[in-house]
């Protein structure tokens, strides 16, 4: 038994590890009275547990923490990448095989955007790879209607503030001029806010189209068609997330 063990985790990040959720929705379901330890219902998620700690969730004993896994998915326009909507529209998650375990996504895709999406059973992981402290690059091919130049575009690399919301550096370049009323661009960004590139183009006078992520870290979309589902092998998901695993030692 490691020192880390005899500490103990945060309740939280143990929920989360397990696959229910994230970390900051399992602390929301703390704070909501869903969470039992050693048959007490806990009012605040400010607490560790051990392993040999009974944990009950929505009065169902917490699964036992499965092996990490990482699935590459091209998430075709439509879907809303959510587990549940209230306007009752399709979700990613209902689009997958039903033998899957529970899946987070790691970030979210806007309805009408397509490409790649992360989706993982370990909310660490998701947390993980949504942080811009991880460093990893978004990339997307977007199609905009309006008056598109490399010298507009170049305004982006130095961040902008739209409407009180600053966003960082943005690498944006003109793919092809082929078609003045529609032009298509490589966009990279490393923070990924919400709507952001639909945002920033607004703020350039340009209107987003078609939005298709087709990079996130290491991981490409290549010519997987829509629909598809990838697990990444478990020994190069260890290598390319190699500072997460070493962590969790």
């Amino acid at each position: 038994m490691t020192s880390e063990d005899h500490k103990g985790e945060r309740i939280a990040k143990v929920i989360a590890r397990a696959g229910l959720c994230s970390r900051r929705d399992a602390e929301r379901w703390i704070e909501a009275g869903r969470v039992k330890v050693n048959g007490k219902v806990l009012e605040s998620p400010a607490l560790n547990v051990r392993l040999d700690d009974e944990i009950v969730v929505d009065k169902k004993p917490l699964p036992r923490k499965e092996a990490t896994r990482l699935f590459l998915y091209h998430k075709p326009a439509g879907l809303v990448t959510t587990h549940r909507d209230e306007q009752g529209r399709q979700t990613v998650f209902d689009a997958l095989p039903k033998e899957l375990p529970r899946l987070l996504s790691v970030g979210r895709l806007d309805l009408n955007t397509e490409g790649l999406l992360l989706l993982t059973n370990d909310g660490e992981l998701s947390r993980h790879l949504e942080l811009p402290a991880t460093g990893w690059s978004r990339r997307y091919r977007v199609r905009v209607l309006g008056d598109a130049s490399q010298d507009k575009l170049d305004k982006l690399k130095k961040g902008v503030t739209v409407e009180g919301v600053k966003y960082k550096p943005i690498k944006a370049v003109l793919e092809t001029q082929k078609d003045k009323a529609n032009q298509w661009l490589h966009v990279t960004l490393h923070e990924g806010k919400n709507r952001e590139i639909r945002r920033v183009m607004e703020y350039l006078n340009l209107q987003v189209n078609r939005l298709i992520r087709i990079g996130y870290g290491p991981f490409e979309l290549g010519k997987m068609p829509k629909g598809a589902l990838i697990e990444m092998e478990d020994e190069v998901l260890r290598q390319q997330v190699k500072p997460f695993f070493e962590g969790r030692k």
